[in-house]
């Protein structure tokens, strides 16, 4: 068996530390061999070896220029370390020498997806599926860039296409667990996270299943820290115009209803899940989270109280909760959405 096949038997196997040294062991007689290097960087890459696997994917093509993986390979590194422009020059190089197979074109997507030229993304996803329609990898591709670019119902589509070919793809089910998610279908979201969470549960654990508490907490976030100042900036103008004073505490009353409106529609059909699962995460992370529930409770009385009566003790209540919501937030270190 040679020092290639060698290291791929032991990765399928998620031997990866093995089959690097078996492919260290294959250089150490063919130094310049450009399959070799390739799987090194590859096998870095996949072990968060980032800088390693970037110059081993720089030898791979200079050893081969004309070997269109190669160059792919090379675009992921350089993903990695934030080099958007090479990358996508590789992944272009590749699809310029393979314009027949799918990988360069997802290569592509890739690539213009992480500088966010979301139609270039369709488009090149789109043209990898027209080679192979019934690529799961091809076809999650273009479902993720129709996600990104705001197209709920096609990348609902092509992760169907996808799960259709491959029932099991977690990268599909997925999909589907975030559309649901965005579109408040709770019950649903859950019930594919739980389904992620048994079969892989070190990708999909305690983070997924507690999202109706953290994308609670985080949309939250976003909405009183647009309302709090807006209700006070009011507050300000009724000093000279009373009728700013009655719609500051109009805004106060609305965000006491959606808070509460949220929460009902969120928590009560995801179920007591993510309340068992907010005692798995990381002590940090669970910290921050508590913190953040009881900071969002807080808010009602402060802005009931300023819807009531107008009192300035109440709106700087209301900041003061606001400024420790935000700061929960940024310790627990993420923004809510699904999965980690």
């Amino acid at each position: 068996m040679s020092a290639a096949a060698r290291a791929r038997a032991l990765a399928d196997v998620g031997r990866l530390e093995q089959a690097e040294a078996a492919v260290r062991t294959g250089l150490t007689e063919t130094p310049a061999d450009a399959e070799l290097l390739g799987l090194l960087a590859g096998l870095q890459r996949l072990q968060g070896h980032y800088p390693g696997a970037l110059v081993s994917a720089e030898a791979a093509v200079a050893a081969a220029p004309d070997m269109a993986v190669l160059h792919i390979e090379y675009a992921e590194c350089l993903l990695l370390v934030s080099r958007l422009d090479d990358a996508l020059a590789a992944a272009h190089e590749a699809a310029r020498l393979r314009p027949d197979a799918p990988e360069p074109h997802r290569s592509v997507a890739r690539c213009l997806m992480s500088r966010r030229d979301l139609a270039g993304a369709r488009e090149a996803a789109g043209r990898a599926v027209g080679i192979a329609p019934n690529s799961v990898p091809d076809l999650m591709a273009l479902a993720e860039a129709e996600h990104l670019a705001g197209n709920r119902d096609a990348a609902r589509a092509a992760a169907a296409r996808a799960l259709a070919e491959d029932p099991g793809d977690a990268d599909g089910r997925w999909m589907m667990a975030l559309l649901d998610a965005e579109r408040m279908r709770v019950r649903d979201a859950m019930r594919g996270l739980r389904g992620l969470a048994a079969d892989q549960p070190d990708r999909y654990g305690a983070p997924a299943l507690t999202w109706p508490i953290r994308g609670l907490l985080a949309g939250l976030r976003r909405g009183l820290l647009a309302g709090v100042p807006f209700t006070a900036f009011l507050a300000v103008i009724g000093q000279w115009w009373p009728p700013a004073e009655l719609l500051g505490r109009g805004a106060a009353v609305v965000m006491v209803f959606v808070t509460v409106g949220l929460a009902v529609r969120v928590l009560i059909p995801a179920g007591r899940l993510p309340w068992i699962c907010l005692g798995l995460l990381p002590a940090r992370r669970r910290r921050a989270v508590v913190a953040g529930l009881i900071t969002a409770v807080t808010f009602l009385p402060f802005l009931s109280w300023y819807a009531a009566g107008a009192r300035w003790q109440a709106l700087a209540g209301s900041f003061a909760a606001l400024i420790v919501l935000l700061a929960a937030g940024v310790a627990e270190g993420t923004n809510g959405d699904l999965p980690d």
